[in-house]
């Protein structure tokens, strides 16, 4: 990364404190850990040195689920390592390691699969953090650029950060000080996340939107009705909720 004006450094520095007071602010009871996790990815983008991020998590059986990312590209990468069980993320979670491709064009023998479909996406370098909880890897944090290299030390540094306290958003729902263990915690939100997907999808559909457009306005719509995400998919889902309200709303990123 080139290097930054005493100005830009002030300008970063204050982004970051602003965003994990941000997060921290989101960390509260009743707290929507799937929105949470999505407003984490897009900072990741906004501060650091790559071009996508995206979080998997580990369900109950082990498998990589995709939980949350900056955008529909990052998804589809993030689905296919865990369909294929190969690619940066995966060894990152399974080795309790940081886990980077400088180059994945030179990495196409490491990861056949992955390696190869990331480049058709724009995509030269990876960089996977873990994230851990009560001693164990729960998931992955991805970030994904758009040029050969890795990220500088000082990003590196920021990224775990970001990775460990995706970590802490997750050990600290509800659900888990009410006496459930962490791996019944975890299906928990990525049940939420299922039921979101569902929604995401049938508002695209119905509104002929695309699923970012479509994601941002039940956020925005949450948010603007104190509601939890998960819950108003779901109404969205069971035809309480009118697609055609949330077609007109104005998203919010």
């Amino acid at each position: 990364m080139a290097a930054r004006s005493q100005d830009e450094r002030m300008s970063r520095e204050q982004r970051i404190v602003e965003t994990f007071v941000e997060l921290a602010d989101m960390m509260v009871d009743e707290f929507d850990v799937v929105d949470f996790l999505h407003r984490l990815a897009g900072r990741c983008v906004e501060l650091l040195d790559c071009a996508e991020a995206g979080i998997l998590l580990a369900d109950a059986a082990g498998v990589l689920r995709v939980m949350a990312s900056s955008s529909e590209r990052s998804e589809a990468l993030e689905l296919l390592q865990s369909q294929n069980e190969e690619g940066p993320c995966f060894e990152c979670v399974a080795g309790g390691r940081t886990v980077f491709s400088e180059n994945l064009d030179d990495d196409r023998a490491r990861w056949p699969v992955f390696a190869p479909a990331a480049v058709r996406r724009g995509v030269r370098s990876v960089h996977a953090l873990p994230m851990r909880a009560r001693g164990a890897t729960i998931g992955g944090l991805n970030l994904f650029r758009s040029k050969a290299g890795r990220i500088d030390q000082p990003d590196a540094t920021l990224a775990q950060g970001m990775a460990d306290i995706a970590a802490i958003a997750l050990i600290q729902e509800r659900t888990l000080r009410e006496g459930r263990d962490v791996v019944s915690q975890l299906q928990g939100a990525l049940t939420s996340r299922v039921v979101i997907e569902q929604a995401t999808g049938m508002l695209a559909e119905r509104a002929q939107i695309g699923m970012d457009v479509a994601f941002a306005r039940l956020r925005h719509h949450a948010r603007e009705k104190n509601r939890r995400l998960s819950e108003v998919a779901r109404e969205l889902i069971d035809s309480q909720l009118d697609a055609s309200e949330l077609a007109a709303a104005t998203s919010e990123h």
